[in-house]
């Protein structure tokens, strides 16, 4: 029987603690944020099975492309799951990385992808090569999925690398899909640039993301597909179409608002992350004889790893005891004494707060015995 696998990431929708470091996105916008009185006025009906043509004209507007190359979905996910579905189904060869969001590679598992996985390391500062992609791919690869920024790190691919890749794609497995998820790339911090859409790389490149992560709407449940092959465009709005017919028309319009206000969202967001990253890089420099961090690149997420002079278990137990969630690395396919810290998601009182009870765990794991 076909099912998705578990994953204790479903926990990040349970209770939340009182410390909430597990969560990989900025502070949520709330809906009187968006709401217009012409609003009031929208027909409940269906929407169009491309997504709603405003919507999808702002998000072609950003990435440099044409609505018609733009297919709305019900957050990223599902863009993920149509494309693994469409090119990938019964053994068709997925090359992908590890650590990698688990419900991305839940998606190649349950379509019964043939899955190949590229390691990226802590150690190595979860750096991925082109010779790393160029070891796994064959022929036979159909899909080759990858993120920038990736989550759980918050490191970003070069955009060169990302050619690079491309150009050897085209070469071992011509047919194949290159799907770029960027879903935090627009989560950049204070001054720092915004990374080029990697949609313009070639015909087989697709770009995925929604407004869950860099907006702070992911209740909206927006996401889209972008691609400039014709047919795949076609093949994934039928496949949207007979798995959820549309999108909700309610959700759209909002996302539309968001996108009229998007500069200002973001301005906001710039500095709320880059005063939480620097925050969270002095919590990790008074505390360097306990952890360490890869220092991420953007989006409101980093990878953190305990030493070992910290005692896992004892750490674990100390966090639930004292209320602080972080999501664990063994979750991404990471080492477990790895974990996704979120600085992002929490005020700054309350971030300060609770990377002090984050504090207070490491110390009690190490002299719990003392």
């Amino acid at each position: 029987m076909a099912t998705f696998p578990h994953n204790e990431i479903l926990s990040l929708t349970a209770v939340q603690p009182t410390h909430e470091l597990g969560e990989s996105y900025g502070p949520d916008l709330r809906l009187a944020d968006l709401l217009t009185p012409e609003l009031a006025d929208l027909e409940l009906g269906y929407g169009s099975a491309s997504g709603d043509l405003r919507l999808r004209t702002a998000i072609a507007d950003r990435h440099g492309v044409r609505p018609d190359q733009v297919v709305v979905t019900v957050g990223g996910m599902h863009a993920i799951f149509l494309l693994a579905y469409l090119v990938a189904d019964n053994g068709g060869q997925v090359v992908t990385t590890a650590p990698l969001f688990p419900l991305a590679r839940n998606c190649y598992d349950t379509v019964g992808a043939d899955v190949r996985v590229i390691p990226v390391s802590f150690d190595d500062g979860y750096r991925l090569t082109v010779d790393d992609v160029r070891a796994q791919l064959t022929p036979e690869t159909g899909l080759v999925s990858l993120a920038t920024p990736q989550n759980p790190s918050g490191v970003a691919i070069p955009a060169a690398t990302l050619r690079q890749i491309a150009d050897v794609m085209s070469d071992v497995c011509p047919e194949a899909y290159l799907m770029v998820d960027e879903t935090y790339r627009t989560a950049a911090y204070g001054d720092d640039p915004i990374a080029d859409t990697a949609v313009h790389l070639g015909p087989k490149v697709v770009s995925v993301a929604s407004l869950s992560k860099c907006h702070g709407a992911a209740g909206l449940r927006i996401g889209w597909l972008i691609s400039t092959d014709e047919d795949l465009v076609d093949r994934m709005v039928t496949a949207k179409f007979n798995t959820v017919v549309t999108s909700a028309p309610v959700t759209e319009a909002l996302a539309v608002r968001v996108f009229e206000q998007e500069d200002e969202i973001l301005g906001v967001r710039r500095r709320w992350l880059a005063d939480a990253l620097a925050s969270t890089e002095e919590w990790v420099r008074a505390n360097g004889e306990l952890v360490e961090w890869v220092r991420p690149d953007a989006g409101a997420l980093c990878c953190v790893r305990l030493k070992p002079e910290v005692p896992l278990d004892r750490f674990k137990a100390a966090a639930v005891e004292l209320s602080v969630r972080m999501a664990d690395g063994d979750w991404f396919g990471d080492e477990s004494r790895v974990f996704r810290l979120g600085f992002g998601f929490l005020s700054p009182a309350e971030l300060k707060a609770a990377l002090e009870a984050l504090t207070a765990a490491l110390d009690k794991a190490v002299h719990a015995s003392d």
